[in-house]
């Protein structure tokens, strides 16, 4: 966050960029913006004055107001007390929780809400929904272009929500392979790597989940394409995606879906068993 030097209010930090192309997500900030205009002017408050209530400047607070920005809950709640709004202010915080996530992500996890069985095939890095908080960031770190701070926060807290589908109550069925390689890559330091091994036997122990290992000598799999992705549905669908196949994007019909089956069929029956890997786990946690 930075300081406005003349009057000490915030200049940064109230919110995030709506993300270009992304029209749903920009209606509801336009509509949750206009909401908080209507409420500051029917209280008689220039947006100076508004600023200087909640400790935003004018620039950030217009911005809000026509939906260029997605305002944190924070802020929401802090608009919320500054014009006796009773709750309806913070209550926005529901229009806004989804739309604060890149939309790939927030299309990615409504699919994952969905889904009743997973099917993870992962290579070079540990699998999103596996990773630490810590190692997540270590590794969004990595990405070049660098991403910005504030690109780097939205893209961790929708990681972190994302995790959530894995306390679902019916708890759905999980399948993850990971590649040897990335439990020994050490992404944040070897510390990080550690607490992400721990995390690992940790999840793996939940009745629904089921973790495996590929060790490296074991070369004969159709992973060498890159990651593999399966969601099943309740009503029987599915959708899959393979990098480096269908031009990486998520399909559905059902003569692909049977290839990415087969596909991970045949990875999962070459790795560890469970057991086997949970073992490997324990045994790369002491050399660690």
């Amino acid at each position: 966050m930075s300081v406005n030097e003349a009057d000490g209010t915030a200049t940064e930090d109230a919110g995030w960029e709506v993300e270009p192309g992304d029209e749903s997500g920009a209606a509801v900030v336009a509509t949750v913006g206009r909401q908080i205009r209507l409420w500051r002017e029917a209280k008689g408050l220039s947006a100076v004055e508004f600023g200087a209530l909640i400790g935003y400047g004018e620039d950030l607070i217009r911005k809000i107001e026509r939906g260029a920005r997605i305002p944190r809950p924070e802020y929401l709640d802090k608009a919320d007390a500054a014009l006796g709004a009773g709750g309806l202010v913070s209550a926005m915080k529901r229009d806004v929780e989804e739309v604060r996530y890149p939309k790939q992500v927030r299309d990615l996890a409504k699919l994952e809400a969905r889904a009743v069985e997973f099917c993870l095939y992962s290579n070079f890095t540990v699998h999103g929904l596996l990773q630490t908080d810590e190692y997540s960031q270590a590794m969004l770190r990595t990405w070049r272009p660098a991403y910005e701070e504030e690109e780097l926060d939205r893209y961790l807290s929708a990681r972190v929500a994302r995790r959530s589908v894995l306390a679902k109550t019916p708890a759905p069925e999980f399948s993850f392979v990971l590649e040897e390689v990335s439990l020994r890559r050490p992404i944040g330091g070897r510390m990080v790597l550690r607490r992400q091994l721990e995390h690992l036997l940790e999840v793996g122990d939940l009745p629904h989940v089921e973790i495996q290992v590929m060790p490296t000598e074991r070369a004969d799999h159709p992973g060498a394409a890159g990651r593999i992705a399966i969601l099943k549905f309740g009503d029987g669908t599915s959708v899959g995606r393979m990098d480096g196949d269908f031009n990486g994007r998520p399909v559905s019909d059902l003569k692909r879906l049977r290839l990415l089956d087969l596909r991970y069929g045949i990875i999962r029956s070459k790795a560890l068993t469970p057991a086997e890997s949970r073992d490997f786990v324990e045994r790369l946690l002491g050399e660690t």
